[in-house]
């Protein structure tokens, strides 16, 4: 059968454990007989290769021309005969096999470190080795990727959308539509009125009032002062501290939309809050799932660049990736910081493998090609990559998008949303994690559980909520960090630690980096957990972690 596109040529190098230059798989697309100019070039590779180059089909195709021009005894030529180069698409090379026979998946002779934690929960997990559970009839097996069955989509993308220029009118303009869509969501939940509207009612009346945190403090007594700011006004609320609240309030942080129900004082000037509410996930929310068994590779902060960047955990995940074990892995989606960058720190410069912005990100797209090429890749940028650091971010410029123009992968900006199979992906970078651990209780917020900090962001329905602190928000016509839908999944990187776990049906995932310990980080106290890889099953929602260091 014919090969009718690129992405039926890379699976068909696929099936047979190979990866591919973009390049080659033009030259392959652009032959007479795509078919038998792959099995030629695989034909022809180098025992110990693990990617199709463009000088591999040359030098094929160059060979099979010349078996064509000579005719052998019977006067057929070669091409004519069964051998080599007609082999059927279903017949693997003995050299091009990506796991060997005794289970091992080391098709260039590295040692593959893989180790698995399968979990679905926060509860305890268990570990195995790759070794263990691929086997020598797995190395022979099919690939199953049919690109056909695939479905991705986008959206919340802002990338050659931005529309502010730094004026206090934009500012307002953007806080004006967060409050509007989370105010819309905690509409249903209280009978609110506007701050004007509020100061004119009579004391003693019961009110409710929807605002963006404009202040929190705590009074002498004990009790916190809450002032709430709407569109006509703002108006305080007192939480006392016998009404139960103290944790609640623990949660409250700046600029966030939340609503106070409550009764105002005899005068009218207060709000005596009985409940406070934020816009939160519903206890209720139903996540999608595939409707075959598909799965998607959470990953973030590779750091290509950083002397501590671990090439050889990569490589062992990527050489996992061509094998039958991880067929089933058809998404890649990664969270940010692809390379280290520069300047980023102080005295960064002594700590950079590559100097270079640019080249980082050259050297960061071959290690991106060994991914297999049939593989759908979203990448969204981080606090380290070359834009803006104001949030949200688009999806890098054009001179550094075709740098990393490799398989056809999706350049989005931080965050996105992305369909995925019907399991809707929340993607951001995750630098307000930092304020969210600064700001809150340990017991809510911590590095070494960075999914609870996230579960703060689900509750709050933004990504970045407080303004003026860490993290740097760029004024738009939109707020694109409000979370007006609820994701099935919520995907962050930026903190270099692992947790998962599920809050109100929501899968929340911070996936760990590719980066051993730096000295920066050593001097804050930061302990990453590096070379991991976050294996999601689409159709379950049921997730296994892999170890590669």
């Amino acid at each position: 059968m014919p090969l009718e596109s690129n992405a039926r040529i890379a699976k068909a190098l696929a099936e047979r454990g190979y990866n591919a230059e973009r390049e080659a798989i033009t030259l392959l697309a652009g032959a007479a007989d795509p078919a038998a100019a792959v099995a030629a070039a695989v034909d022809h590779a180098p025992d110990e290769a693990l990617r199709i180059t463009a000088d591999h089909v040359r030098e094929a195709t160059a060979e099979t021309e010349r078996s064509a021009a000579s005719p052998d005894a019977n006067g057929q030529s070669p091409v004519e005969t069964e051998g080599s180069a007609a082999r059927g698409a279903g017949e693997t090379d003995a050299g091009s096999a990506a796991a060997t026979t005794d289970g091992t998946a080391v098709a260039d002779d590295r040692s593959d470190a893989s180790t698995t934690e399968t979990t679905t929960t926060e509860t305890s997990t268990t570990e195995t080795t790759t070794a263990e559970t691929t086997t020598a009839e797995a190395s022979s097996a099919d690939r199953s990727r049919d690109p056909d069955l695939r479905e991705l989509e986008v959206g919340n993308d802002m990338t050659g959308r931005s529309t502010g220029t730094g004026e206090y009118g934009d500012f307002v303009t953007t806080f004006r539509d967060r409050y509007e869509r989370l105010s819309k969501i905690l509409r249903g939940r209280v009978n609110h009125r506007p701050a004007e509207a509020i100061a004119d009612m009579p004391g003693g009346s019961d009110a409710a009032m929807i605002g963006l945190v404009n202040d929190v403090r705590s009074t002498k007594s004990g009790h916190w002062l809450v002032e709430l700011e709407d569109t006509t006004g703002t108006f305080p609320a007192l939480v006392m501290k016998d009404k139960g609240l103290a944790d609640v309030v623990d949660e409250i942080l700046m600029d966030e939309c939340i609503a106070v129900e409550g009764t105002l004082a005899d005068d009218a000037g207060i709000l005596f809050a009985d409940s406070l509410h934020f816009p939160d996930v519903p206890r209720t929310h139903n996540p999608g799932g595939a409707d075959r068994h598909v799965q998607a590779a959470l990953i973030s902060d590779v750091h290509v660049g950083s002397d501590e960047f671990m090439a050889d955990a990569w490589h062992a995940f990527t050489d996992w990736l061509h094998t039958p074990e991880a067929d089933p892995v058809e998404y890649l989606l990664l969270a940010g910081d692809m390379v280290e960058g520069v300047g980023v720190y102080p005295d960064q410069d002594e700590e950079l493998e590559i100097v270079d912005i640019y080249e980082q990100y050259e050297v960061f797209a071959e290690h991106l090609k060994e991914v297999p090429a049939d593989t759908e890749i979203v990448m969204i940028p981080g606090n380290h990559d070359a834009v803006r650091l104001a949030e949200p971010q688009p999806g890098f410029n054009d001179e550094i998008r075709s740098i990393m123009d490799v398989h056809d992968a999706r350049i989005v900006s931080n965050p996105a949303t992305v369909s995925v199979e019907g399991v809707e992906v929340l993607m951001y970078h995750g630098v307000s994690l930092d304020e969210v651990i600064a700001e809150l209780p340990e017991e809510k917020a911590s590095y070494d559980e960075p999914h609870k900090a996230m579960y703060q962001l689900l509750k709050k329905r933004h990504v970045a909520p407080q303004f003026g602190g860490h993290t740097r928000v760029a004024p738009e016509e939109r707020d694109y960090l409000v979370m007006e839908d609820v994701p099935d999944v919520f995907h962050t990187g930026h903190v270099h630690k692992l947790g998962w776990g599920k809050y109100h049906n929501v899968l929340a995932v911070n996936s760990g980096c590719w980066q051993a310990q730096t000295d920066f980080q050593k001097s804050v106290n930061i302990d990453p957990d590096a070379g991991y890889a976050p294996i999601l099953d689409l159709d379950t929602l049921d997730m296994t972690v892999r170890k590669f260091s």
